[in-house]
């Protein structure tokens, strides 16, 4: 039985700030943006949406009645949580109108933990092959003003609905994957900024890489001529090339191969900016969308969540992959977003939920999405769809 992801929706916020906009505020050489980390944009995040909205929304985009009677497990990954106690994917139930009688949970490991949380999805479906699981990722990456992360910031969610005979991705049984205490990024709980080591951190990713694609080959008796792409965690695409170029092989065929459906990969999450743990499945889409995949492709991905935890699992490619997503509404909500100036955007950014218990009344008349949060009343956050 082949166990997998059945649909996959994408959101982000419909505000967005040009990569060459900030460079020149900056001070910096728009090409230390475009061509030195690979971003093109950056989503920016309106006060009308957080990490519950947009998995919201990006769920809203795939689910039909079918999926809410048979979904009996929602998995939300997150490192921007809203509440120190009560998970994400309540509230997403209720927004939903997903079924009451459902397993509702956070989990949490950086960027790595919507891949924890999509094994943990296959291997409930393993055991009871008439349902579904919902698996949601969604982040806002936040590093601070005029801070050396800046540039790699963004914000969006990926939604997918995990089930037996999926349309999109078979995901494999063979993996390997690697725990260590690095203290390569962090935030602390009365922060809402990211502690990170920069450097540090892009050599460990690469390690963690090496080590558990070393293993991977070793365990399993593959290389990397054996697959059609090699899928990476993207704090910013230009990290996923680093990796690539690590195993890319002598055989120009195989290398071009990989190198092109690299770019494929990556192309939405230049116009995005760093999902945290969405990051992987929105190159992931980007690649069932803008690649070319013959049936049955096979996929290497690797996953990577600071702090650190890494993983290198594979997957391969249904035939009707395609129906599993919309990518003409994916493009239109890219195309559609409004381009803020660098002052809107540091206004946005310095302008926060008030955290001393306060009530606030949110505008969310400009705000298109379908979920908004309208405010905090009374220490609770207000979503309503609108």
């Amino acid at each position: 039985m082949n166990i997998g992801i059945d649909k996959m929706g994408f959101y982000t916020p419909h505000l967005v700030l040009d990569m060459t906009d900030l460079a020149h505020a900056r001070g910096d050489d728009p090409d230390k943006y475009h061509i030195g980390i690979g971003q093109s944009e950056m989503a920016v995040v309106p006060p009308t949406q957080d990490v519950v909205t947009m998995a919201a929304n990006a769920a809203n985009q795939i689910i039909d009645e079918s999926d809410k009677q048979a979904i009996d497990l929602i998995l939300f990954a997150t490192e921007s949580g809203v509440d120190n106690s009560k998970s994400g994917a309540v509230y997403v139930q209720r927004l939903l109108g997903l079924t009451e009688h459902t397993r509702a949970i956070e989990v949490k490991q950086a960027c790595y933990s919507a891949t924890a949380a999509l094994q943990l999805a296959k291997d409930y479906i393993a055991a009871h092959p008439q349902r579904k699981a919902l698996v949601l990722a969604s982040d806002v990456a936040r590093y601070g003003l005029h801070t050396p992360g800046e540039i790699t910031q963004g914000a969006g969610a990926v939604a997918m609905v995990v089930s037996a005979n999926p349309q999109i991705l078979a995901i494999s049984d063979q993996s390997t994957y690697l725990t260590q205490d690095v203290m390569d990024f962090w935030r602390p709980i009365y922060a809402t900024e990211a502690r990170v080591d920069g450097h540090f951190s892009a050599n460990i990713y690469v390690d963690f890489f090496t080590n558990v694609w070393t293993r991977f080959k070793k365990t399993y008796g593959v290389d990397v001529t054996d697959f059609d792409a090699m899928l990476f965690h993207l704090p910013f695409s230009k990290m996923g090339l680093k990796a690539l170029r690590t195993v890319l092989p002598a055989d120009e065929t195989v290398a071009s191969r990989l190198t092109d459906n690299f770019e494929s990969a990556r192309l939405w999450n230049r116009h995005v900016g760093n999902l945290y743990t969405g990051s992987l499945y929105l190159s992931l889409l980007s690649l069932l969308a803008n690649g070319t995949l013959a049936d049955n492709a096979q996929l290497g991905l690797f996953s990577y969540g600071s702090g650190a935890e890494g993983e290198f699992y594979t997957a391969t490619v249904q035939p009707n992959y395609r129906n599993g997503f919309d990518q003409v509404k994916i493009e239109s909500l890219l195309n559609a977003r409004q381009q803020v100036s660098v002052g809107e955007y540091e206004q946005l950014f310095s302008d926060q939920l008030p955290t001393d218990g306060s009530t606030k009344k949110l505008d969310i008349a400009a705000d298109p999405a379908h979920f908004v949060l309208a405010g905090i009343d009374n220490e609770q956050r207000q979503y309503q769809a609108h």
